[in-house]
């Protein structure tokens, strides 16, 4: 093999590397997260939550959780920039709006069907809940429409979603208004009207949307004619000037939060009202500490070569694989406990400490990582299209 090609090969394995093993990461919190919400589910969290009522160990066990739905969306933006500018075209461009549009619609249909049965074990359910998989096949759908645009366009666009959308985060529109459907599926949390089933957005589109673009904005970084070290100033860059100005605007409450942060007896209830920040939608806040956070790790994993960022790697590889396989097990949990231990908290068993949290999730996440393994090697050796869906 000529070396330049080969290390080519290398240059290229490194930076998808580094943003699998991000992936892999943010799901090891989710699944921290979803044992949380099958094993602790009695104990619930508002949002932004209540300081007064949480305690701190379940506010910064939810907090970890913060980064995953944005990290899931950032990296789908780069991922198709990725795909529209594979290596072996040297510099021409794919045309990615078919593939974005299909995924989008297989994960809409997904949430649907296989995830809300995985999320209450019931088909029908008594309520649809269009979580994180809905909003991203939405996202997808969009950037799959939006994508040709110049990268300068989509970006100051993206940045114009995120950053603006607080501007209009206090209008609420009553159920009764004909606007409220559209309202309610781009920007306001709640039910839809009920002709025909129950369905409730807990994600709203718009600024996911923003989030997507500005993932996509930035593939640019990861292009052939970057070294890794270039790539790496320039995500530590943006990500220090994320959380900079996450810093400004929360420390004088100038604006990106509707609920301003405030002085408590102890530094840890404080500490909790600086990071109380909205995630349904996300506040400008909440994307400015998830993202930039975000793209140190990136920079980080594309650094440093172990066994833990390789065990992320694997993980990250098989996302959806991994998303719908960690549900029916802890479906599957929920059902065993019950049926062994029996019913404490209504229908459901749970536990009365977050550290149980926690320990399930470490205990569950060998049990996942070898599946997730094995799916990851098929998908890289199969020629089957529908396997780059999963």
């Amino acid at each position: 093999m000529n070396t330049s090609i080969a290390a080519n090969i290398s240059m290229t394995r490194n930076r998808i590397n580094a943003i699998d093993s991000l992936r892999g990461l943010i799901m090891l919190l989710m699944l921290v997260d979803h044992v949380r919400e099958t094993i602790y589910l009695h104990k619930q969290v508002a949002d932004p939550m209540l300081i007064d009522q949480t305690d701190p160990a379940l506010f910064f066990t939810r907090f970890t959780a913060h980064f995953c739905a944005p990290i899931f969306v950032f990296l789908a933006g780069l991922s198709a920039w990725l795909y529209s500018h594979p290596p072996h075209l040297q510099g021409s461009q794919r045309d990615a709006t078919g593939f974005l549009i299909k995924r989008g619609l297989f994960l809409i249909a997904l949430e649907f069907t296989v995830i809300n049965f995985a999320w209450v074990g019931q088909f029908p359910p008594s309520t649809w809940y269009l979580q994180v998989i809905w909003v991203i096949g939405l996202a997808m759908i969009c950037l799959g429409l939006l994508h040709k645009l110049p990268l300068p366009i989509l970006l100051t666009l993206g940045i114009l979603i995120v950053a603006g959308h607080n501007m209009i985060s206090d209008i609420k529109i009553a159920s009764d208004h004909p606007a409220y459907t559209i309202w309610t599926i781009f920007f306001q949390r709640g039910f839809l009207p009920e002709p025909l089933a129950s369905i409730k957005i807990s994600y709203p589109l718009l600024p996911w949307v923003g989030i997507i673009l500005i993932g996509y904005a930035c593939g640019p970084l990861y292009q052939q004619g970057i070294s890794s070290l270039q790539r790496q100033g320039r995500l530590i860059t943006i990500g220090l000037a994320a959380l900079a100005t996450l810093f400004l605007l929360r420390s004088f409450n100038i604006y990106g939060e509707n609920l301003h942060w405030q002085h408590y007896p102890d530094f840890i209830r404080t500490s909790m009202s600086y990071l109380n920040f909205q995630k349904y939608p996300p506040s400008l806040l909440f994307s400015l500490l998830t993202i930039g956070t975000g793209m140190l790790c990136l920079a980080w994993f594309e650094r440093s070569s172990n066994r833990f960022t390789q065990l992320c790697a694997e993980i990250g590889a098989a996302p959806m694989f991994y998303y719908i396989l960690h549900l029916y097990v802890l479906l599957i949990l929920q059902t065993l406990l019950v049926q062994i231990f029996g019913a404490n908290h209504g229908n459901r068993f749970g536990v009365e400490q977050v550290w149980q949290v926690w320990l399930g999730a470490a205990l569950l996440a060998p049990i996942l990582y070898f599946p997730c393994r094995q799916f990851a090697a098929f998908k890289r050796q199969s020629k089957q299209a529908w396997v780059r869906y999963l």
